[in-house]
């Protein structure tokens, strides 16, 4: 909360006019703080012009449909003198206010409505390396009369952003990475939600698949989108419970999915987990403030997911897949959970190096167009398939093999597991890593941590796909032979799936198919974000 800035008094912003305030301390002319409203003005026109204290200067303020303007009032010009021509002008755009409160001074000893001082705007700045960050603007002024017209022309304002949330449904995994979501959310997130007027319904999850069986019957009409604190596993969770409700209210049959329809509800990831895959995919950075402020500004970003089947049953939706090395490592960490999660990674990945061994598959693939060819096909009437019509098929011993329909970004791969793919490109990327040599393997997996391309190996190969089958032809994901733990993580005839950091079992053929924008997800995009310049430069 902004303090006043005299003798360290305590001022308090309200969100509405509705009560009476007492006399402003010092009585200032009318005819000098005059407000002119034109209830007509054209997009770009001014709406309001006034007088405001902005930084301890007085300025001229206007605020326009696309803009709040300001400059310094010069003092009258003396004759010849050319220096006071320059005025330095700032700007906000409108579209970066995110809340409006009345402030006033208020004291211990008297209750109720303090001094008014004037206005604050609460304002989502873009920074750099895809960070947001909230700010505010005060405008300083006495009038009640002058400062309720601003007041309202800003609120009517605000209230024509429809795509901003107005009502939240909250998932909440207390358990996620060193337990500290809960702190995350009630020191981060809300106060943020809490100043924008954003309703939340906060639910904490007990158990695994608390939030898919809440989901499934949950009544969610009167909320605007759903919001998951908490890691991967929990955000794919929540993904997966939203677009299999969609599935049962459209009446579709979800293990015979061919054309799944959209999730109702777009769903906001704030990170609170260990690696954060999915939320530094979207933003291009884990930061919760930047999330949070995403949700708050309504930044929408459509992006494709995955269904994961096998002959006649649907496992999950999702977003990325690692099948070998990958699967084999999560089914050690989840054997492991009585260890801190950076310590149960890392003994794992090396407990999985140890008894490194690959997997005999035969890998089935429908390749992507490029998006000329596409968008030449489209022009010409085709259908709107970015795949080709033709499975091609690939056999032999693999290592390691991952499917992501995101560039799959954490603190151990910056540029992403997958860094040529999209959010929402309509293609997967396919990584198979043939067998080799243990350090060969490692030199590849230490090249994601580098500027270096990890895929200049001769035994990793890569595809653009839009379809997978992954069919294992040995009897199971685990050596029986072995008694690591890992044989216990997987049934006799199952294989460890890695499902963006779920463990899934799989007894037979895996089917990967993507579908296009299936889900919208709070997040803007990373290209405009990198655009983007801060213009006010008082904030």
């Amino acid at each position: 909360m902004p303090r006043g800035r005299r003798g360290g008094r305590v001022s308090a912003l309200e969100g509405g006019p509705e009560e009476e305030a007492p006399p402003a301390a010092a009585a200032v002319p009318s005819a000098l703080w005059a407000s002119r409203l034109q209830p007509e003005a054209a997009a770009g026109q001014t709406l309001l012009r006034g007088i405001f204290e902005i930084g301890r200067s007085s300025c001229d303020v206007v605020l326009s449909e696309l803009a709040l303007r300001w400059w310094p009032i010069q003092p009258e010009r003396p004759a010849g003198d050319s220096k006071y021509d320059q005025r330095k002008e700032e700007f906000i755009e409108v579209k970066d206010i995110f809340s409006v409160k009345l402030k006033r001074r208020c004291s211990v000893k008297h209750q109720g409505n303090g001094t008014l001082l004037g206005i604050t705007l609460f304002i989502c700045l873009k920074k750099e390396q895809n960070k947001l960050k909230d700010s505010t603007l005060d405008l300083i002024n006495l009038s009640e009369d002058h400062c309720d017209v601003w007041f309202k022309q800003f609120k009517k304002i605000l209230a024509g952003f429809s795509n901003r949330p107005k009502s939240l449904k909250v998932i909440l995994n207390p358990q996620s990475h060193k337990k500290e979501a809960t702190q995350v959310y009630y020191e981060k997130v809300e106060p943020l939600l809490r100043i924008a007027g954003i309703k939340t319904d906060v639910t904490i999850t007990e158990y695994e698949g608390h939030a898919l069986a809440l989901l499934k019957h949950c009544e969610l009409q009167e909320f605007d989108g759903v919001v998951c604190v908490g890691g991967d596993g929990s955000a794919s969770e929540v993904a997966h419970a939203l677009l299999f409700r969609a599935q049962k209210n459209a009446g579709k049959e979800t293990d015979r999915l061919l054309t799944p329809v959209r999730a109702q509800l777009p769903l906001g990831l704030i990170p609170a987990g260990s690696t954060n895959v999915l939320a530094h995919s979207l933003h291009g950075i884990p930061h919760v403030v930047t999330a949070t402020l995403h949700i708050i500004m309504g930044h929408i970003q459509p992006v494709d997911v995955c269904t994961f089947s096998t002959t006649d049953k649907l496992l999950r939706f999702g977003f990325s897949a690692m099948f070998g090395f990958g699967g084999r490592t999560l089914a050690l960490a989840e054997k492991n959970r009585w260890m801190s999660p950076s310590q149960r990674r890392d003994f794992a990945v090396m407990k999985a190096l140890a008894k490194l061994k690959p997997e005999d598959c035969e890998i089935s693939f429908l390749p992507c167009i490029s998006s000329h060819n596409l968008q030449e096909r489209k022009a010409e009437g085709s259908p709107k398939s970015d795949s080709s019509d033709q499975w091609q098929t690939i056999h032999g011993q693999f290592l390691n093999v991952s499917i992501m329909a995101i560039p799959c970004l954490c603190s151990v791969a910056p540029r992403g597991l997958a860094p040529t793919t999209r959010l929402n490109n309509g293609s997967m990327a396919l990584i198979v890593v043939r067998n080799t040599s243990r350090p060969e393997f490692i030199k590849h997996l230490k090249r994601y941590a580098s500027v270096k391309n990890q895929f200049n190996f001769p035994f990793v190969e890569t595809y653009t796909v839009g379809e997978v089958r992954v069919r294992p032809r040995n009897k199971s994901g685990c050596d029986p032979e072995e008694d690591d733990g890992q044989q216990a993580a997987a049934s006799e005839h199952s294989f460890p799936w890695n499902i963006d950091g779920d463990l899934v079992e799989a007894e037979s053929e895996v089917q990967v198919k993507l579908h296009p924008r299936l889900i919208s997800l709070y997040g803007g995009s990373m290209e405009e974000m990198n655009d983007s310049k801060v213009t006010c430069n008082c904030l």
